[in-house]
């Protein structure tokens, strides 16, 4: 949950720096770092949940951006590291963070008021979906071709079997899986924006991550001061969750995944994404005691499929 959460890097991995190589002695092998990964993204799902059993959604998303900017503005500051520069920068950050936290953050937390934590993860999977739907009417870089526009059909077949459309919708939630599913369409938008917008700004995507967090922060707090009341307690759980979901499964996971893509190519570090709404499902079932029917996990897998293949890009042609 990147921002993804989403969870993939905002920005343009081209400026990483290749901090996976020079610390493999003290990091544990990236593997094992690319399974902590997955496991904290696909818990994401359930930790709203729980939040929001304490909090208004807007504030469970306020939490969120908050305690993961204060985790990277530690990073930050170990690596005496500065925030971006420039008003210009600011400006376009305060769109990316609209764009990839403060709308699908509070739509999520607004979604698992009525639908399963799992539900929410599968919707989170259709992102590339709609990333491969949105070059279709020419608003992104990627080329489409055959095999990635029958990924597309193949995904929203998968979508239409997870919300049961056999039965005519039955006992389906239209307006949290609307909100779920217009939560995932932000971020391929948001990523469309930032590329355009930021590609090649000075400064490291942990520093601009970490602004970008910061002005959701300030979004949030003016949203959640204006639609709804001041929390009158602070009970253990929800409140433990949303400071896990912020520091852990938007900070420190962002800063996880961008060591990897360093490490091991942004290629490879995608792949956690086919991982998110198994675990999400998984821990909404043992741990929440959501129900689920067949074809939960069918659907899933056809959308996970279908995503896989909107992911695939042509074969460079060989010269001569």
């Amino acid at each position: 949950m990147s921002a993804p959460t989403t969870p993939r890097p905002a920005l343009s991995t081209a400026s990483l720096p290749a901090t996976g190589t020079s610390r493999r002695g003290v990091l544990p092998d990236w593997r094992v770092r690319f399974a902590i990964l997955s496991v904290v993204w696909g818990f994401s799902f359930l930790l709203i949940k729980v939040g929001t059993e304490a909090y208004a959604p807007f504030q469970v998303a306020l939490g969120r951006v908050l305690f993961g900017a204060l985790a990277l503005a530690a990073v930050l500051l170990v690596r005496r590291e500065a925030l971006p520069r420039g008003l210009r920068t600011w400006g376009h950050l305060g769109v990316a963070a609209v764009l990839l936290n403060t709308a699908p953050f509070s739509l999520f937390a607004y979604a698992e008021l009525s639908i399963p934590s799992g539900l929410a993860g599968i919707c989170n999977a259709t992102s590339p979906l709609w990333g491969m739907a949105l070059s279709l009417v020419a608003l992104s870089e990627d080329r489409p071709t055959r095999r990635r526009v029958a990924g597309l059909g193949l995904g929203f077949l998968g979508v239409l079997t997870v919300l049961g459309a056999w039965q005519g919708f039955s006992g389906v939630d239209a307006k949290g899986n609307a909100f779920a599913l217009l939560a995932s369409f932000c971020y391929p938008i948001g990523w469309i924006y930032v590329r355009r917008t930021l590609a090649g700004t000075p400064g490291s995507p942990v520093a601009l991550t970490g602004g970008q967090l910061m002005v959701s922060t300030l979004q949030l707090a003016l949203v959640s001061a204006l639609f709804t009341s001041a929390p009158t307690s602070f009970p253990l759980w929800p409140t433990l969750s949303v400071i896990a979901l912020g520091a852990l499964g938007t900070g420190m996971a962002l800063q996880m995944q961008y060591a990897l893509v360093a490490e091991v190519g942004p290629t490879t570090a995608q792949m956690v994404t086919y991982f998110i709404p198994v675990i999400a499902t998984t821990a909404g079932v043992l741990v929440l005691g959501e129900q689920l029917h067949w074809n939960t996990p069918v659907g899933a897998a056809v959308v996970l499929a279908g995503a896989a293949l909107t992911q695939t890009r042509p074969a460079p042609r060989k010269p001569g």
